[in-house]
C-alpha cells in the first residue's frame, strides 16, 4: 500500500515526474480548465457527476451547526449541496490549492446569494491551514488523485478532524464489470481529450485527467491507505459499476 502512494507521487498521468514538480504541473492544469471545469464535468459524465455528489452528501448526512471542510472543492459543488441540506445553518470552509478554481466558486456562491457560512481558503491538502481537531467532517471529491502524496493528505484529514469526525472521499475508481472496460477505455481515452479540445481548447489537460484516473489505486488499495492513516470503520460504496467510488472513515 505504501508502494501505491509512492508510485502516485511520481505519476503525472502516464508521465513519471519528480514529486517536487508534480504540484506545480497539476496546478497549471486546473488554472487552464477552471473556467470550463463544471461544464466539462457535465459533458464528460452526462450529468451523472451530480448524482455522485448527491450520493456523497447523502452518506455524509450533514446536520445543522456542523463545522465542515471540503478540500479540493474550489467550484463549490459539494459545499453548496451541504449548505442546501442544512438550510444554510453550517460553517463550511472550501479549501483548494488552486486560486482560479476558488474564484469560480466564490462567483457561483454570490450568484446563489450564499454569502454567509461559507469561507474560501487557498491551501494544500498535504498541509492544511486548519487547527488540529477543528472540524466535524471532511470531504474531498475528485481531488485526492491529484495530490502528490496521498498518504500525507489522508494524515492531514485525520489531524484536522475532531474525535468522532467523518472522512468521505469521492473519486474515480475501477470498473467492477469487466465487460464494460473496453467501452469505457475507448470513451475516456479518446473522446474526453477530444471534447476538452473542442469545449475548453485544451486536450492535454483532459488527457492528464483521464490518465490520472488509471494511475489511482483501486478501491481496496485506497481503503487500505485510509486505514493506515488512522481511520476506523473504513467502508466503500461503488457508483455506476465502479466508475466512481465513495470511501468513508471515522476518527474515533
Amino acid at each position: 500500500m505504501k508502494d501505491a502512494a509512492d508510485e502516485l507521487a511520481r505519476s503525472f498521468g502516464y508521465e513519471m515526474v519528480d514529486p517536487a514538480e508534480k504540484a506545480t504541473k497539476v496546478r497549471q492544469v486546473f488554472d487552464r480548465v477552471a473556467a470550463r471545469y463544471d461544464l466539462m464535468n457535465d459533458l464528460m459524465s452526462g450529468g451523472v457527476h451530480r448524482l455522485w455528489k448527491d450520493a456523497l452528501v447523502d452518506w455524509l448526512a450533514p446536520r445543522k451547526g456542523l463545522t465542515h471542510l471540503d478540500v479540493a472543492g474550489g467550484t463549490g459543488d459539494v459545499a453548496f449541496r451541504i449548505m442546501d441540506r442544512v438550510g444554510g445553518e453550517a460553517a463550511i470552509a472550501v479549501c483548494d490549492i488552486n486560486h482560479a478554481m476558488l474564484e469560480v466558486g466564490r462567483d457561483r456562491a454570490i450568484d446563489r446569494g450564499l454569502v454567509h457560512g461559507l469561507s474560501w481558503v487557498t491551501g494544500d491538502a498535504m498541509a492544511l491551514p486548519f487547527k488540529d481537531k477543528s472540524v466535524d467532517s471532511y470531504t474531498i471529491a475528485f481531488g485526492i488523485r491529484n495530490v502528490t502524496h496521498i498518504d500525507r493528505a489522508l494524515g492531514e484529514a485525520y489531524r484536522v478532524l475532531k474525535p468522532g469526525g467523518r472522512f468521505l472521499c469521492l473519486e474515480f475508481s475501477r470498473l467492477i464489470i469487466p465487460q464494460l472496460r473496453p467501452i469505457y477505455d475507448q470513451y475516456s481515452l479518446r473522446m474526453i481529450p477530444a471534447m476538452g479540445k473542442l469545449v475548453a481548447g485544451d486536450a492535454e489537460s483532459y488527457r492528464y485527467l483521464v490518465e490520472s484516473i488509471r494511475r489511482f489505486p483501486d478501491q481496496k488499495t485506497f481503503a487500505g491507505l485510509i486505514g493506515r492513516a488512522g481511520f476506523d470503520l473504513v467502508k466503500l460504496r461503488n457508483l455506476s459499476g465502479g466508475i466512481a467510488a465513495i470511501h468513508s472513515g471515522w476518527r474515533l
